[in-house]
């Protein structure tokens, strides 16, 4: 239909980056599909359609093929504009005391549902000649994350990832863009057992602000993002520096206990 609005699909958008993403969509005239893995993204979708949205909601396990087939098949033959690959999920403490089901929830959500879905819709947009992709990646794929080490591995796969993918799809009209947060305020280290931790109290940058510089840099077709001066600063120095010493620095902040037993939410 000439009049339908352009088509964003947003995923791990209940809460934080993913969010603030759909409600930045919303007002820049698109209808959504939002997904997510809690029924809380039905309250989420009531909200976003007071911005003359259409919303279509899909309640399911984005670490999973069948789950991200549910997304999919949301579509409905429409076309699409924007993709916000944005579900994730993290995991503190060190890797031989963590349950191994959540280790492979980490991966399966933050890699293979991610791929998966991306290349789903990416070849949709290949063959409509359109398209914008987002991946949110994360700084802390530059550093060796003691005490989260599956997390930023995971995070380390899509920085890259995401370039490559960009690069191979050029001159096809479709554009994918890395967003690169640092410590951000949301549920995550709640989520992932970290509420102890220097992380979890350290300085966060606000969710709608990283969302904004991301969904900013995606429209214009921008190639990466780091969100904030101080994390481009830390994305030089990481370059810079011998990765044993910044796994040491990354066991300071992530250590269980290292945060006094002090409590605030935030996500690298």
């Amino acid at each position: 239909m000439e009049n339908e609005r352009p088509l964003a699909i947003i995923t791990g958008a209940s809460t934080g980056i993913g969010y603030e993403l759909a409600v930045l969509a919303a007002k820049g005239g698109h209808d959504l599909i939002i997904a997510a893995d809690e029924p809380k993204i039905f309250d989420v979708a009531e909200t976003l359609r007071g911005f003359g949205a259409r919303v279509d909601v899909v309640e399911t396990d984005l670490s999973t093929v069948s789950g991200n087939n549910h997304v999919y098949e949301a579509i409905q033959g429409r076309r699409i504009e924007l993709l916000c690959a944005n579900a994730g999920r993290g995991l503190g403490r060190s890797f031989l005391e963590q349950d191994f089901e959540a280790i492979r929830h980490v991966v399966e959500t933050n890699v293979t549902g991610t791929l998966y879905l991306i290349h789903k819709i990416g070849n949709l947009m290949r063959e409509q000649q359109s398209g914008k992709i987002l991946i949110t990646g994360s700084i802390a794929g530059f550093i060796p994350g003691t005490y989260q080490a599956v997390y930023n591995g995971t995070k380390a796969l899509l920085d890259s990832f995401s370039i490559a993918l960009r690069a191979e799809l050029k001159g096809t009209g479709v554009t994918v863009t890395n967003l690169m947060p640092g410590p951000t305020d949301t549920e995550f280290f709640r989520r992932a057992d970290l509420l102890d931790t220097k992380f979890a109290v350290s300085e966060k940058q606000a969710a709608d602000e990283v969302a904004r510089i991301g969904y900013e840099a995606v429209m214009r077709g921008e190639a990466q993002v780091v969100a904030g001066w101080k994390n481009k600063l830390q994305t030089v120095v990481a370059g810079l520096t011998p990765a044993t010493l910044l796994a040491e620095q990354h066991r300071a902040q992530a250590a269980p206990g290292s945060g006094n037993g002090r409590s605030k939410s935030a996500a690298p």
